[in-house]
This record gives C-alpha cells, sequence and structure tokens, in this order.
C-alpha cells in the first residue's frame, strides 16, 4: 500500500485555491459536536467511525483531502481509502487546528 501523502493547510490552499476546491474533495472525519466548534465551508462531513459504512458516498477516482483535529485520525482514515482503491488521498497535517494557526484564525481553536 502506497504510503499517505501529507499536505499542511499552507500548502493544500496553494495547490487548491478557493476558485479549483471543486477539483477536490475535503473531508472532514471529525464528530459533529467538534464541526459545531470550528469547520471549514465546503467540506464533506462523515465522522471516522462511518466511513466504512459510507464509503459510497465517496469516489474512488476523486482527489480526496483527509482532515481532523490535528491529524491523526484523518491519517489513517486516508490509510484505509488507499486499501479501499482510492488512487488520490492526501492527509491535512495539523488538521482543524493547524488550519486555525496558518490560514484563517477566525475558525476556532479547541
Amino acid at each position: 500500500m502506497p504510503d499517505v501523502l501529507e499536505l499542511t493547510p499552507t500548502e493544500f490552499c496553494r495547490r487548491w485555491p478557493e476558485e479549483k476546491r471543486e477539483e477536490i474533495t475535503l473531508l472532514d472525519v471529525r464528530e459533529p459536536a467538534e464541526i459545531e466548534i470550528a469547520s471549514i465551508p465546503d467540506t464533506t462531513i462523515i465522522p471516522m467511525m462511518e466511513i466504512p459504512n459510507r464509503l459510497q458516498e465517496l469516489s474512488p477516482d476523486a482527489t480526496v483531502v483527509v482532515m481532523c483535529h490535528s491529524g491523526g485520525r484523518s491519517r489513517r482514515v486516508a490509510e484505509f481509502l488507499l486499501a479501499s482503491g482510492f488512487n488520490h488521498v492526501f492527509n491535512l497535517s495539523g488538521g482543524i487546528d493547524a488550519w486555525s494557526q496558518q490560514i484563517d484564525p477566525a475558525v476556532p481553536r479547541y
């Protein structure tokens, strides 16, 4: 199985500026209570534990960037997606916490 490719929030925004975000699926795997505290617009939200049962909601041909709070859960989901036949998967290193620090300080930290 290939290694999960890591992207910092800054690298993500350079690669997919807002006008190109429709080209990718930004998959947020945090729990609903976390999403209520802090979120990024235009994300697909599927909590980590629901991924196996909701895999059909994602396209294996799409580029998927997985995010969570700090990057650990999203890395495990990215590994699962790669093992499930997805070809273009990235982990957002540092998660939404790093997003708050590097990209948008208006996104609350928790």
